[in-house]
């Protein structure tokens, strides 16, 4: 029985849950580096349209990414709850992630998270790589590789 309980705890992921609109999505709490307010953001030309510019984050400059813009869909509303989300993926640089707001952190086990086996690209399906249910709400969970190294869908 024991062996059980300990093989819960590992199925187990804590996700930290941010707002785009309507929409809840995770962000799985082993790439979280830092959550910071909205801030001065200084453009860069000829970058991506999804890539809003860069800031100075403790003497690091850091790109941020409109999530919006890649899932193409309207454009982010900066508000009071607006953060960004400092992800450090594995063997990638450091990103800030623009989001509307941070809810909280849940923890779902393997039980409570159902895979995206969906293959369009239409509002971002691509980047979802499972959904997580919750007390009754649906997250969508990011992948955070896929959603970062991808280059523009055609």
């Amino acid at each position: 029985m024991d062996g059980t309980k300990a093989r819960n705890n590992t199925a187990a992921k804590q996700y930290i849950v941010v707002r785009l609109g309507n929409e809840q999505y995770g962000i799985n709490i082993k790439y979280v580096d830092n959550i910071v307010r909205m801030q001065q953001i200084t453009r860069v030309p000829k970058a991506q349209d999804y890539f809003v510019g860069v800031i100075n984050l403790r003497g690091e400059i850091v790109p941020v990414m409109s999530i919006r813009r890649k899932f193409g869909i309207d454009d982010d509303v900066f508000g009071g709850s607006t953060r960004i989300i400092i992800v450090k993926p594995e063997q990638q640089a450091i990103v800030g992630l623009i989001v509307d707001s941070v809810r909280e952190v849940v923890t779902l086990e393997d039980d409570q998270v159902e895979k995206n086996n969906i293959n369009d690209n239409s509002d971002g399906q691509a980047y979802i790589s499972a959904v997580g249910k919750n007390e009754g709400e649906l997250i969508s969970i990011l992948n955070i590789q896929t959603l970062l190294s991808e280059k523009e869908p055609v």
